[in-house]
């Protein structure tokens, strides 16, 4: 003898087993707990990149910024030291590029404001590097 459940039993089981239904996002609408830290050092990057913009202006070199977790090993012609961020010159047709290393700049401060703080000056230094000038005519607060 086989019985078939009634339908209001079918609907609740498709549902979860309290018959509140599926959970909503955890977070909602975006709140601060949302951002991971990988996304606010993106933001770091670029508040710093964008700050240098509007003080050089039309000087602002055509130049990319690349954020990545650790670099991949020192190169020849580098220190042993675990570079922060790099400054790869333009090739052919491509813009200049500015790499700064996610993971060496965390390790390196304690808190987000120091993390903010080293991401400008590393950013500072290497745009300073490619337009041939010292930090400090960029940024007169660097490495403050």
């Amino acid at each position: 003898m086989s019985r078939s459940l009634p339908e209001t039993s079918r609907i609740s089981r498709r549902r979860d087993r309290h018959g509140r239904g599926p959970r909503g996002p955890l977070a909602w609408p975006p709140v601060p707990a949302m951002r991971s830290r990988r996304d606010e050092f993106d933001d770091f990057v670029l508040d710093a990149a964008a700050r240098l913009e509007s003080t050089c202006g039309r000087a602002f070199p055509a130049v990319e910024f690349a954020v990545e977790d650790v670099p991949r090993g020192p190169a020849p012609w580098e220190h042993a030291e675990v570079p922060l961020g790099r400054l790869l010159p333009a090739n052919g047709g491509r813009p200049a590029r500015i790499v700064v290393y996610r993971r060496p700049v965390e390790t390196r401060a304690s808190g987000s404001r120091e993390v903010a703080a080293l991401v400008a000056d590393i950013v500072t230094e290497q745009v300073a590097g490619l337009l041939g000038v010292r930090p400090e005519e960029l940024d007169p607060g660097f490495g403050e």
